[in-house]
Parts: structure tokens; sequence; C-alpha cells
């Protein structure tokens, strides 16, 4: 008798480097999934027990986990290689020191699972292309809480495209830890994010929008941010001290798609891209004038010439007609606005 392969529908890839302190907690976790998912742990060089933790739960679970081990290559490496052995219908990152909450993913998994039944049936037409759940910031030093949900952009449980969104708030955008792709979807876009580079999560929620035809709105609360460690690369200092690879990756978000033709066929997803790329624009230009040299002011004035000479339309767009032109203010005086308008928004929205 042939034995039939477990159909995986979702496929977690949890990018790992000396997590041994929290990383069981998000493993226990995405576990609750049984055998319909498969758990990516990748060991990314590190030098504490993070990789024989993986090993232990590979041994104990050997259907539903695989513990990958591979040189140091940073977070973007670990999702690559989760992406390239990924067999799930569907692929999330989850970071280390996550976790998702247990009721609402029992609802996602049974949607998904919902879906790719009634398609092989024959009942539908398709199975969506991405998934949109809410995620929560949890603060560690606050002790407090916060939902970032989507009730104004997607209309709940219904098949959508971008034609059907509403508009996003100042506070809202689409990251990484809301998204559930379809595997297939990241591979047609070619995402492969670069090595040693910090904040990449931001192309792997930006570079794949346009190949999503049918989108699926879930207003549960999926995702627990976990935030607050002062190695954190969203901590304040810690991004100030990388602000070259934050630079780098706003460069590469900015040129990784024609937004010209994404406006062809979806002009509210255009719209949102822009504004995507103008926040990245914000949190450079403010970190920038933060971290308060002539060699910071220096790069700042070389981003946005980069912008200018590789595309003068968004250039264009970026300076007058949005939120990081308010972070390009000429002067002294400019820069003291915006660092102040800055420090307002933390204490509103609650970000790193």
């Amino acid at each position: 008798m042939q034995n039939t392969k477990q159909t995986k529908y979702i496929t977690f890839t949890v990018p790992c480097y000396n997590s041994q302190d929290y990383m069981r907690r998000c493993i226990d976790s995405l576990l609750r999934g049984g055998e319909d998912v498969e758990i990516i742990i990748v060991d990314d060089g590190s030098t504490d027990a993070t990789g024989e933790i993986a090993d232990y739960y590979e041994g104990l679970y050997p259907d539903i986990v695989k513990a990958v081990h591979k040189p140091n290559g940073g977070h973007g490496s670990g999702v690559n290689k989760g992406l390239e052995l990924a067999e799930g219908i569907f692929f999330k990152v989850v970071d280390s020191d996550d976790w998702l909450d247990e009721g609402a993913y029992e609802k996602l998994l049974h949607r998904i699972k919902r879906f790719c039944t009634m398609r092989e049936a024959g009942l539908v037409g398709c199975v969506p292309d991405l998934f949109v759940c809410n995620y929560i910031y949890d603060h560690l030093e606050e002790g407090t809480s916060h939902v970032m949900h989507y009730r104004n952009v997607f209309p709940m449980e219904e098949i959508c495209d971008w034609n059907d969104i509403g508009r996003f708030h100042t506070s809202q955008y689409l990251i990484m830890h809301a998204l559930i792709f379809q595997t297939e979807v990241l591979r047609k876009a070619d995402v492969v994010l670069p090595e040693h580079t910090f904040y990449v999560d931001n192309i792997f929620a930006y570079k794949p929008l346009p190949y999503v035809k049918h989108i699926y709105y879930m207003d549960i609360d999926l995702y627990h941010y976990y935030i607050g460690r002062e190695d954190q690369s969203v901590n304040e200092k810690v991004l100030m001290s990388r602000i070259d690879q934050q630079i780098k990756v706003t460069k590469i978000v900015s040129r990784c798609v024609d937004l010209n033709e994404v406006r062809e066929e979806y002009p509210k997803l255009a719209e949102y891209m822009c504004r995507n790329i103008s926040i990245m624009m914000a949190i450079s230009s403010i970190h920038l004038l933060l971290i308060d040299s002539q060699e910071a002011y220096g790069k700042r004035r070389q981003l946005w010439n980069h912008i200018k000479e590789e595309n003068i339309r968004l250039y264009i767009r970026l300076k007058y007609t949005t939120l990081s032109g308010l972070t390009y203010l000429p002067g002294r005086l400019g820069g003291m606005l915006t660092k102040s308008g800055y420090r307002a928004a933390r204490k509103i929205y609650q970000f790193q």
C-alpha cells in the first residue's frame, strides 16, 4: 500500500541566532499546528545552545520540525534558507523571540485548510495568495501591548483584490508579522534577501505585493511581536548604530518594484507602496538627524539625491506629497521640528 505524504499547509521558518533563552516559547506555539505544518528552525551560526535545542525539537517531532545548521549569514539568510526548503502551501517567518496566539493560530490554519480542500473539490476557484492577520506589539519595558489591525483596509473574511481596499491610517502598514504568503508567490516574486543585513523584513513585506491577486483578511490577533530588548534591531540606539544598513534596505525597496506598472493595474496598491517607501525614508532621515553629525547630515543628503537620480518621479512624490518630505525640511529649524514630531509620534503609537 502506497503511503500518501502529509500535506503541509504552512511552512514556518524560525531564523535563530543565539536564541537559546527564548526560542522554546516560539517553537512550542507553532507546534500546535501538528502535522499540518512544518517548522524549519534555522540555526544561523549560533555560539550558544540554539543548535542543540533545534536538534532536540527535530528529534521529538521528526515529521514536523527540521533543524538546519548553517554559517552565520544574518536574518535574511535564514529566511532564504527556509524559503528554499519550504514544502508548505503557505509560508510565514516567525522570529525566535516572538510567538503565535493559540486560538488565532487554530482559526487561521482551519481557514487555510478549508480553502485548499474546497479548491481540490472544485467548490472554489482560488485560494488566497495572501492572508493578512492582526499583530500585537508586546512591550517588555512598559508591560503593555498594542494590537495593530486592518479593519479599515480590507473587507473581513472575504476574498478581495487591491482595488477593493480602503485607506491605511498613518500608523498602519503591512509588516512581515501580519502576512502569510503563498510560498509560490514568494518564489515567483524572486524574494531573496541580502545577507548580513538588518531590516530585510521590509523587502520581504514589500516586493511580493504586486504578485498577490487575491487577499483574505482575518480580524484575529495572531502574531505577538516582542519588543523592548536593548539589543533588538528596532531599538532606537541600535537602529542609529546600524543606520547604513537601514539606508541600504531603503534603497533596495525603492527600486525593486516598478510602481508605474503597478499603478496601471492596482492604483491603490501603488499608492500604498509609495507610502511604504515614504515611511522608510522618514525613518532613515529622522535617525540620521538624531545621530546629529556632519557625516550623518551628508548621508541624509546622499540618500535623497540617490532617489532623485534613480527615479525623479518618485522623488517628487516623496519630497512634496508624503510624510517623508516633512523629515527633509531645510535648515536647523527644520531638523528640530522633525525630531520633535518624531518624539511625539513615538509616544502616541508606542513604536520603538
